[in-house]
């Protein structure tokens, strides 16, 4: 499966073994890149220009030290290389000026590209991708991989470029100077270049390391801050102070010796070019004193020299920049190219025009991926007519939710078959199934936004009129009415300023107002009170007619007037029937349902005696 490669290649690198020790992650980002040649073409031109600009101005201080000789009388050749200077310098900042916009521009713009691609590939991968990865790991490569991609389109690899033509005009200038002095240069350009294949190798392993312990540090980051009212209810903080410290340490470990190691790279790099020019500078003095070159020459030759081992140096530390961005970008390609396990097919069958909401299972096991040795549903097989309620019962691990999953196709079965409408859902777009189904979860989720925003999820062209008529149905708007902004109130993230029960009417607003076929309801009412728990159970009443409702039921007392109960037990169906039927067979059902009355009966009397 898509979800178990993926942690198996993150595991993998994790461990230090990256794929592999070149660029060619980087090609990743050339359809990126395609999409704006103009602005590559302008760049390209800027860098040009610049760079001729830098090789001709040694030519300009070769000619005013060769005119020392003149008389006063041609002394005024002097002004035509001042003039070209100038212009070759303001030509010089002109040019870096436009690179510098063009590539920056570039480089935030592919970045915001990947990023929405991402996302949106990440977005439509199945859960059970999730269940192997964890978000925080997710949103790590979404940020710094991301950030160093930017470094090295909107900057380095232009650096890189630029240093590239002007060492690479830098040589053929000081061939034309001194042939056998640029000989010489070639020789330490070599010394220079095996320390940087050699450092770079060690550079781009540890950078992936690197970047795999910073999203391990985001994701257990990511982890405690979504669960601290738990952390903290358990006194737990110093335990995930110090696991935090620890991951963090981890992380810094890592940076420093990829640091040490680009240092190092930076270090010899630079030493071999300079002691090189310095020896390739004492030959050519000898060589002027000799008469075998000019004073110019040897300065535009020096000069050329500074400007090619400047350049080779900065390229040993774009080449550390590009190792990194190879390891980033390899980790972003991976989730670019993330297949979700449960696609559409390439010619997915038409739903009926006319939406009923009947479902089939057939002879259905499935086991999660995280526990292949555990079958979640065992030859389950379950049929539910158009418009008919039926309520799931059973202990905990019976597999009641996993058919919830199943059927809105989060993951696949390993055997039998599961039809929607008489369609298989396998032939489905899932999009489309999903479009026809409305759910209300034990513990759903509010988005941070208005409570206006949260109901109308799912059915995002609703008008504000149908957003009040569905939190009325869902005994909603009374409290709604009472906060400050009524339905624009800002309910904050995860709805942390909502209490549990404020939270699950919204929920339920947000289904009736889906108007869907299908209903797939989680205890929807566990956590109300019993006023607004009489008067939702109402709404529902109301709203499951001519819908078909498959109920999840752990509270036996909100499913008692359903004429059929499906009752579960380890992946299977044990017995069905009404609850007076259930009750008299004395099984499964019977000793569940006596076990909870008499607890609630033991609540409520503790409750009454308070």
């Amino acid at each position: 499966m898509a979800g178990q490669d993926f942690a198996k290649e993150t595991a993998r690198v994790a461990a230090g073994r990256p794929k592999s020790r070149s660029l060619a992650p980087l090609r990743g980002l050339l359809p990126f890149l395609g999409r704006y040649r103009g602005r590559i073409a302008v760049a390209l031109v800027a860098l040009a220009t610049a760079s001729a600009a830098t090789l001709v101005l040694p030519q300009f201080a070769r000619g005013l030290i060769n005119a020392q000789g003149l008389s006063a009388a041609q002394a005024h050749a002097l002004t035509g290389f001042y003039v070209d200077f100038v212009l070759a310098a303001a030509a010089l900042g002109i040019a870096s000026a436009t690179r510098f916009y063009s590539v920056t521009w570039l480089g935030e713009r592919v970045v915001a590209d990947i990023r929405k691609a991402v996302f949106d590939n990440v977005l439509g991968l199945s859960p059970e991708f999730f269940e192997v990865t964890r978000t925080g790991e997710v949103l790590s490569r979404l940020t710094a991989d991301t950030t160093l991609i930017q470094q090295v389109v909107g900057s380095s690899a232009s650096v890189a470029m630029r240093n590239m033509v002007t060492v690479t005009g830098g040589l053929v200038l000081m061939f034309v100077t001194s042939f056998k002095l640029a000989l010489l240069v070639i020789v330490a350009v070599l010394a220079v270049l095996v320390p940087m294949l050699f450092f770079g190798r060690w550079v781009r392993k540890l950078s992936r390391v690197s970047q795999d312990s910073i999203a391990e540090t985001a994701a257990r980051g990511t982890e405690i801050l979504n669960a601290v009212s738990t952390v903290q209810a358990f006194t737990e903080e110093a335990h995930e102070r110090a696991q935090f410290s620890a991951s963090v340490e981890r992380s810094f470990a890592i940076a420093r010796r990829r640091t040490l190691a680009r240092a190092v790279l930076t270090a010899v790099a630079i030493f071999t070019a300079f002691a090189s020019l310095a020896t390739v500078g004492l030959i050519g003095l000898h060589d002027m004193i000799a008469g075998r070159l000019t004073g110019g020459d040897l300065v535009a030759f020096i000069i050329y020299g500074f400007l090619t081992g400047g350049g080779v140096g900065s390229l040993s530390e774009v080449w550390g920049d590009l190792q990194r961005a190879a390891g980033a970008s390899e980790r972003l390609m991976e989730l670019l190219h993330a297949a979700p396990a449960i696609a559409a097919p390439a010619h997915p069958a038409a739903l009926p025009a006319t939406a009923g909401g009947a479902v089939r299972f057939d002879n259905v096991s499935f086991h999660y991926p995280s526990r292949p040795d555990y079958k979640a549903l065992h030859g389950f097989s379950l049929d539910v007519k158009q418009g008919e309620a039926v309520a799931l019962v059973g202990p905990s691990g019976a597999g009641k939710s996993t058919v919830f999953q199943l059927m809105l196709r989060f993951f696949e079965a390993q055997a039998g078959t599961i039809q929607f409408d008489g369609v298989d859902i396998t032939q489905l777009d899932p999009v489309a199934l999903r479009s026809r189904i409305a759910v209300v979860a034990q513990d759903p989720v509010i988005f941070s936004g208005t409570i206006a925003d949260n109901i109308r999820y799912g059915r995002q062209d609703a008008d504000d009129a149908a957003v009040r008529r569905a939190a009325d149905a869902a005994a909603a708007s009374e409290f709604i009415e009472k906060l400050p902004s009524g339905f624009n109130t800002l309910v904050g993230e995860r709805g942390v300023t909502l209490s549990g029960g404020q939270r699950q009417r919204l929920a339920i607003a947000r289904a009736i107002l889906r108007d869907a076929p299908l209903l797939l309801l989680d205890e929807a009412t566990s956590a109300l009170d019993a006023e607004n728990e009489r008067l939702v159970q109402g709404a529902l009443a109301n709203l499951m007619v001519g819908r078909t409702t498959l109920v999840i039921a752990h509270r036996f007392s909100t499913i008692q007037r359903l004429k059929r109960i499906v009752v579960m037990d380890q992946g299977k169906v044990v017995a069905e029937g009404d609850h007076a039927g259930l009750m008299a067979g004395e099984g499964l059902y019977a000793r569940l349902a006596r076990l909870q009355f008499a607890q609630d009966s033991t609540g409520n009397a503790a409750g009454d005696a308070a």
